[in-house]
């Protein structure tokens, strides 16, 4: 209806950590270095239920830091929360200030907690006529809810949003009114907030407890009904559960009054939002919010090469909100269509004159090996740039870009590019291979700040204060309806294409000093840039794919999967979807009763995680059924069948992206597909590998693999002379270590000393403690921590080295590779138990991960050199983790081989630790491997 009165009460802080955290893995950090995840959440969240929910009356409620009636009452309540992460910290008087300039009210009471604010003034509204929606992730607010008073959870990783009534609380909740939520909470305790409940009751039994008894105290009242353990815990724990239903229990008698007036919608200030989004740097939010400002602008048209074109007055400037003040209307400019002969030969002759070429390639797609070229743009000098329109014909637009091919490869002329490796390998299609020194703005972007985002209108924006056109005002948004370049007269696509090449070289020139001055130069130009020429040649190869034989194992896994659907099956004594978590979860830890040990999800199921289901899998066969079910139903998906589907038409061969700027470790990854996540370790996700084959006959696939790398870098990074020694005499290294943990010599070792030596070997490389290394092991905490303890008594110098990485990076704010790479450890001091752990885990594996990334990277660019220079028929193909895999001509191997190894071995060299290389050859992948 029209005139229904609609109030929305938002819990502002379960909102803003709910925000936080849902970026904590790749948090967005804005270019001043201050992490806006949980603004950037928070406002995305009040905007689309604003936009879609069409609220009357809203409000928002916060927590205050003094105590509650709660601390007075139970003193350890919610004391074991982690202390609050400083980016919420930050980020708070940013989303207040959001909150306020949406003309949106805040409320509080201090002696309460958000939750009872909002419980107050929901039950106040409902008896005013209003539809009340409590807006939180929390699900103690289903006590709460009643026929005009609903739970409303937000969308989390686009699953939608959730809204609550009367039956889906009993329903989730499992009882049979609503108030026996609290109940509910009493008995079963709640672990976030400190709520004890009573020990051993969890939420199955608590609901079976008050389908019988009704409620908490006639349960506590009868427990003469009960029997063993139950009736002795219920019993000796009874003033803990009444104190834990009181705990639970939402107040709603808060010294507040709801005010409609107060509430009511009002009209938002938009000047204030513009200047926060401006200074939090929200770039689409803020024009979803805020909208467009601009109108579509026409360039006059210049003489070739001096006329500037004047700024047309109808072209507005960045709408105040743009984190720029200049764009393309406001700009002088002088951006020219080169179209004919003529005009080509006067540009040709200009680059031919300049020392360094910034390029740009306009296309029909984004994927460099089917696209189709449609333009190439240029710039020498700053607010200058040529547009050269390529005709749709493969023969014609070769020739035209031929005309191109002398300056482009020519080797003393810089090229200069954003994402440098798609415009080569566009142009190397059409026959022009792109030479020279290389800078790459994207690649130098992520040297200086690899956390921070590197697209080209991110750093326009962020470093030129300049907003370059949108393409979606060209080709219009995604869709079916999407044009391509292609579509567009050369006139139209000009300015655009222009100010690209223009823009970058703009970035070039800002970038580069920068390179230099943080020292960076070195790792740039002997690393990064000739590593783009070598991408280049990799990803133009390909991998010849044996579909067929996919096709194949992909009706053999089909077998497996309904085989193992079967027994799970009878196993449980019902049939369910195996592929779903929350009926997974139902018949494991409700049907079965099998232990649950852990909290469940924010949407009050089960968790089903791989790491939660492989504590019980050796205990209970089901559980490893369901492991392996969900294993190879993925590998078929993922792999075995999607992998024929990216076959390209043009080559018959699978080219996989590899990105460079992507990892703060600085590894390599990739991406259609992603090679580096085929399940290796399992039988069948092994022989996918069998699928990948060389070009020919006349091929070998060849692989050639550091061994133990990691290890052996950080037993040169500590210097810890016990693993040195064991790497230079040739021993094992893990039964080594096993000698000297345990204690036994080293013809001695057991093979489970050897597997737990190993495990401890891996595990501390990436900073694990007790608890992870006690879950890998299978073994108590206590005994993963004497484990530990007895390593390190062995291994001093080595844990000398993690404390003092550790250190040192809470001194610098970043550690470092052997080359100089860095990564920032924004939480290294945080007062968070959990983030700082995890930044100090970071400390200690980043140098040893980064330099294995950084010696393969410089192996590779070495091999690409000689392979080129030598024009070996034989080509690296592949490159995943720390392996490298060729497609070897066999009349080559015994050539190429000693050149490999001799690179991989040496990338960094007089280091105390023997590099080894294993090489195998086969006729598919899983064979050389």
């Amino acid at each position: 209806m029209a005139d229904e009165k609609k109030l929305f009460l938002l819990d502002g802080h379960a909102l803003v950590y709910r925000a936080h955290f849902a970026f904590i893995n790749r948090p967005l950090i804005n270019s001043k270095g201050v992490n806006t995840s949980a603004v950037m959440g928070f406002t995305r969240t009040l905007w689309d239920l604003m936009r879609d929910q069409k609220p009357t009356h809203i409000a928002v409620a916060f927590d205050l830091s003094t105590p509650t009636f709660r601390h007075e009452m139970y003193e350890p309540y919610k004391a074991n929360r982690e202390e609050q992460p400083e980016d919420i910290v930050v980020a708070i008087p940013y989303i207040e200030a959001i909150v306020k300039a949406f003309n949106i009210p805040i409320v509080t009471v201090d002696g309460y907690e958000a939750d009872d604010v909002i419980g107050t003034l929901a039950k106040q509204a409902e008896k005013e006529g209003f539809k009340v929606y409590m807006v939180t992730p929390d699900k103690d607010f289903g006590q709460l809810v009643s026929d005009n008073v609903f739970l409303y959870k937000p969308s989390r990783q686009g699953n939608g949003v959730d809204i609550m009534g009367v039956p889906e609380i009993l329903k989730k909740w499992d009882v049979e009114r609503v108030e026996q939520v609290i109940d509910m909470l009493g008995l079963q305790g709640d672990a976030v907030d400190n709520i004890p409940g009573v020990p051993g009751i969890g939420p199955k039994t608590a609901s079976k407890l008050l389908a019988q008894f009704g409620s908490m105290e006639t349960l506590l009242d009868s427990t003469d009904q009960l029997k063993g353990k139950q009736k002795e815990r219920l019993e000796e724990h009874r003033e803990q559960a009444l104190l834990s239903k009181k705990l639970a229990i939402i107040e709603t008698q808060v010294p507040i009054q709801f005010d409609a007036e107060a509430y009511k919608i009002e009209g938002q200030d938009n000047d204030r939002l513009a200047e926060l989004f401006k200074e939090l740097e929200f770039r689409s939010l803020a024009r979803q919010i805020l909208g467009e400002d601009q109108v579509p602008q026409e360039n006059a048209q210049g003489d070739l090469f001096n006329q500037q074109s004047e700024i047309k007055s109808e072209v507005k400037a960045p709408p105040a909100h743009s984190v720029a003040d200049k764009n393309i209307g406001n700009t002088k400019h002088a951006y020219h269509l080169v179209d004919s002969e003529e005009k080509r030969a006067e540009l040709l002759q200009l680059l031919m004159e300049a020392s360094s070429i910034c390029f740009d390639t306009e296309t029909t797609g984004i994927d460099a090996t089917q696209a189709e070229l449609v333009g190439m743009s240029f710039s020498v000098k700053a607010h200058e740039a040529y547009y050269v329109p390529v005709p749709s014909g493969y023969e014609e637009a070769t020739r035209l870009v031929q005309q191109f091919k002398a300056v482009m490869e020519d080797e003393n002329i810089e090229k200069v590019a954003q994402n440098l490796k798609y415009d080569a390998l566009m142009l190397r299609r059409y026959g022009v291979e792109v030479k020279g020194p290389y800078f790459d703005t994207m690649i130098a972007h992520y040297l200086l700040e690899p956390e921070l985002r590197h697209n080209m209108d991110y750093l326009s924006e962020t470093y030129l204060k300049y907003q370059p056109i949108e393409i979606e005002s060209l080709i219009g948004k995604k869709g079916k309806k999407q044009k391509t370049m292609r579509d567009l007269p050369p006139e139209e696509v000009k300015d655009y294409a222009a100010e690209d090449a223009d823009i970058t070289l703009q970035l070039r020139d800002y970038l580069a000093p920068k390179l230099e001055k943080e020292g960076f130069q070195k790792l740039y130009e002997e690393i990064e840039a000739p590593l783009v020429r070598a991408l280049v040649n990799i990803e133009h190869e390909g991998i010849r794919l044996n579909a067929d034989y996919l096709k194949s194992y992909s009706k053999e896994l089909a077998k497996e999967i309904d085989q193992l659907e079967k027994e799970i099956h009878e196993d449980a004594g019902t049939a369910f979807n195996v592929a779903s978590p929350r009926q997974v979860g139902e018949v494991l830890f409700e049907k079965m009763e099998l232990p649950y040990r852990f909290k469940k999800t924010k949407s009050g199921q089960y968790s089903t995680s791989e790491e939660k289901l492989a504590e019980l899998a050796g205990e209970y066969p089901i559980v490893q059924k369901i492991l392996d079910y969900r294993g190879l139903t993925k590998l078929k998906s993922t792999y075995v069948d999607a992998l024929p589907k990216l076959i390209n038409p043009l080559t018959g061969r699978i080219h996989s992206s590899f990105n460079q700027a992507l990892t703060a470790t600085g590894r390599l990854s990739s991406n259609n597909p992603n090679l580096q996540n085929i399940p290796i370790r399992t039988p069948q996700g092994a022989r996918v590998r069998e699928a990948f084959i060389p070009r020919d006959e006349d091929h070998v696939l060849l692989a050639a693999d550091y061994s133990q790398i990691e290890l052996r870098l950080i037993a040169e990074m500590s210097g810890e002379e016990a693993m040195l020694e064991a790497f230079k005499s040739g021993k094992d290294v893990h039964s080594a270590t096993a000698a000297r943990v345990f204690d036994v010599p080293y013809e001695e070792v057991t093979r489970e000393q050897r597997y737990r030596a190993k495990t401890v070997n891996f595990a501390l490389i990436y900073g694990a403690g007790a608890t992870n290394l006690s879950q890998q092991l299978g073994i108590k905490r206590s005994e993963a921590k004497e484990l530990i303890d007895q390593y390190f008594s062995r291994y001093p110098d080595l844990k000398g080295y993690m404390d003092g990485i550790v250190e040192k990076a809470r001194k610098d704010g970043y550690v470092k590779t052997l080359m100089g790479r860095r990564r920032y450890l924004r939480d290294i001091d945080s007062r968070n138990g959990v983030l700082r752990s995890h930044a100090e885990r970071n400390a200690i594996n980043t140098p040893v991960q980064g330099t294995a990334a950084d010696m393969i990277k410089i192996a590779m660019v070495r091999i690409n050199d000689i392979f080129e220079k030598e024009q070996f028929k034989s080509k690296m193909i592949l490159q995943v983790h720390d392996e490298l895999v060729f497609d070897a001509h066999k009349s080559e191997l015994d050539t190429i081989k000693p050149i490999i190894e001799e690179h991989m071995v040496n990338a960094i060299p007089n280091l105390n630790v023997p590099i080894l290389v294993e090489m195998g050859e086969g006729k598919n992948w899983r064979e050389a491997h």
